[in-house]
């Protein structure tokens, strides 16, 4: 083969690009745009199935599912029709377990997360956690420190329970019900199990 002298640059940039892609080393901008879109596609239905455990199938079938993106900014990942709003949490981080929530529940967490000095909800609120949870303390809301407790299926009436009016306890249980941060005005019942 008798190639001019300004052919040959182009000749091998050509053999390069073809056995850098067909080692898989080389990907076109269309072709990782289409794997990109597919990834992000699978990520948020991830996120979604995550979500939607935390509660029963019936309630979670038609609830609002939220999450948040790098920057705490709230995304929409499903518009839903019930009342409820489910979110996948994160499992990699504790306190931040997936769950399906009511109006008065959202209330509740956020003037906890806000460090309210006591939650505003004037109703009882529903938390479901069915896919269970990590979290610090049985006794304080503010623990940040304390090794992870791992907390089965459960779920959860937002408002201010004493312990000595409701006759149950206050210390962490794997069946059956207690009062979590007792004494502290985000006291509330958790019932473990499904509903």
């Amino acid at each position: 083969m008798n190639l001019q002298q300004h052919q040959r640059p182009t000749l091998l940039a050509l053999v390069v690009f073809a056995l850098l892609g067909a080692a898989g080393l080389l990907k076109l901008p269309s072709v990782v745009a289409s794997s990109r879109s597919a990834t992000a596609a699978d990520v948020t239905q991830t996120r979604i199935a995550r979500a939607m455990s935390a509660g029963p199938a019936d309630i979670a079938r038609s609830a609002k599912i939220i999450d948040t993106d790098a920057h705490g900014k709230t995304l929409v990942l499903r518009e839903g029709s019930n009342g409820f709003t489910c979110m996948p949490g994160d499992p990699y981080v504790i306190g931040e377990p997936a769950m399906c929530v009511d109006a008065a529940s959202s209330q509740w967490f956020a003037d906890a997360k806000a460090h309210k000095p006591r939650p505003t909800n004037t109703v009882p609120g529903i938390t479901y956690m069915l896919a269970g949870a990590t979290q610090r303390s049985d006794s304080d809301p503010n623990d940040t420190t304390s090794p992870a407790i791992h907390v089965g299926p459960h779920w959860m009436i937002m408002w201010p329970f004493d312990p000595k009016t409701t006759g149950l306890p206050t210390t962490h249980r794997d069946h059956g019900a207690y009062i979590m941060w007792a004494g502290s005005p985000y006291a509330h019942m958790h019932v473990m199990g499904r509903p």
